[in-house]
């Protein structure tokens, strides 16, 4: 009985995992990274000192 084929498998799986997890890990950075748009519109606006109503 040879234990080859099981033993590739395992390792193959364990590769498998390894590049996913890193590849989890990389996006969860990249879009903690990311920076939304904020446009810069003010929600409340005043009037001037010396402006007439």
């Amino acid at each position: 009985m040879s234990r080859l084929p099981r033993l590739l498998a395992a390792l193959t799986t364990v590769a498998v995992a390894a590049v996913l997890a890193v590849g989890a890990a990389l996006g969860v950075v990249a879009l903690l990274e990311a920076t939304p748009d904020q446009p810069n519109t003010p929600l409340i606006t005043y009037g001037h000192a010396g402006a007439e109503r």
